[in-house]
């Protein structure tokens, strides 16, 4: 049977099953403020500005983009949110989205954090991922000081290895408690660091199953070659290869900084380039899902569809642990509830974090909703069309 004969993405009925009409409305409002370019400029500089003069603007974020975007400001307070999601069969990656003060009281504060997801989500169905970023456990400097393979000082070496025993302390629990967990990508800059490190977890932690994933972003034109070097090493290794594949999330900073130090930029020239190199990179690791499992995170349907077709071809269930699906929480509901209706493994990104420290993140989601061309726009149509769906039906 043809998938998307069972999943529609177009199934409002489906996508704001979880929504009362009230949660509706307000999510409506919410989208068509951020269909505004100069509504979310103007608001997102005053906040910032409000938050520097250390002024009272939790009230106003909080009840709104606060608590669309986020699972709360604490592991606790997210658990509402971690069972609203896993009522329609969707799981929960707890995501600290708190930018850290890049010392090492700060990096060792991080990996507890973390190490409390582990333990939250460990023996929980609702939560079958972790994640983290290197840059809040390994200052970044020295991250791009061991890519460019600098002599690296005493002081420098102790810190680094700290840095990889954090790490390691995070791939380690997971193991032992039977989570899988994602090693965000970054910075092309400090890419090449962060890929060794997750190599080494997976060397050490995937003997049996992948419970590291690495993350992919396949806007950088040399991805797809880098998948497949990395499935060679770990068949030649004897570990499976955890692959969670993305568009990316540092466009405009790679581009600009490969034109002011004068090399090629490593981002795809077209975006048309980086949506073909996604799904062929999809179909390299549906051909070796016997040594890869993948994560899906994209809110692009069109590649959701593709993969529904992938696993169909190959007769693999739709339940089969070694592929997901991944959106974040607050956006593309139409691809997450249709999907997990129809018996697929998917898992939101759930942010979570004090309102103030989470700003960073919320804002770029904003710009990010307005910039991505048509995402605001087709989150406010689907959720009028629910609303009109709704009245008609009363």
């Amino acid at each position: 049977m043809n998938p998307t004969s069972i999943v529609s993405f177009d199934n409002t009925a489906v996508a704001f099953s979880s929504k009362s009409d009230a949660e509706l409305l307000k999510m409506y409002w919410m989208f068509k403020s951020m269909n505004s370019n100069a509504f979310v400029k103007i608001g997102g500089g005053l906040l910032n500005t409000a938050i520097k003069l250390h002024l009272p603007v939790k009230f106003i974020v909080k009840p709104t983009i606060f608590n669309h975007f986020c699972g709360g400001e604490t592991i606790e307070e997210s658990g509402k949110a971690i069972q609203a999601l896993g009522n329609y069969n969707i799981g929960t990656i707890l995501d600290y989205s708190v930018e850290g003060e890049g010392d090492e009281k700060s990096f060792d504060t991080t990996r507890d954090e973390i190490l409390r997801t582990v333990a939250r989500a460990k023996g929980n169905k609702n939560i079958p991922f972790s994640v983290f970023k290197v840059t809040g456990l390994i200052d970044i400097d020295l991250l791009e000081k061991v890519q460019q393979k600098k002599e690296l000082s005493a002081a420098e070496r102790g810190a680094f290895e700290r840095g990889r025993d954090r790490v390691d302390a995070i791939c380690r629990s997971c193991h032992e408690a039977g989570v899988r967990v994602f090693v965000d990508a970054e910075e092309s800059w400090i890419q090449d660091t962060i890929d060794h490190l997750a190599y080494q977890m997976m060397e050490q932690y995937n003997t049996e199953k992948a419970i590291v994933y690495n993350t992919y972003q396949l806007y950088r034109h040399d991805r797809l070659k880098v998948i497949q070097r990395d499935y060679e090493q770990a068949v030649r290794q004897g570990y499976y290869l955890g692959a969670k594949l993305v568009r990316g999330a540092y466009m405009e900073k790679e581009r600009e900084r490969a034109k002011a130090q004068n090399y090629p930029s490593p981002i795809n020239p077209t975006k048309q380039a980086s949506d073909e190199l996604f799904d062929a990179a999809l179909r390299f690791c549906m051909q070796h899902l016997d040594r890869i499992a993948i994560c899906n995170g994209t809110h692009n349907e069109k590649s959701c569809y593709l993969l529904l077709d992938l696993m169909a071809e190959q007769n693999i269930d739709p339940s089969d642990e070694r592929i997901y699906f991944a959106q974040l929480f607050g956006m593309s509901d139409n691809l997450s509830f249709n999907l997990a209706n129809a018996g697929y493994n998917v898992a939101k990104y759930v942010p979570y974090g004090p309102v103030d420290a989470v700003m960073p993140y919320l804002l770029r989601r904003a710009n990010e909703n307005t910039a991505i061309a048509g995402q605001s726009s087709r989150e406010f149509s689907l959720i009028r069309k629910e609303m009109e769906r709704r009245k008609a039906k009363a």
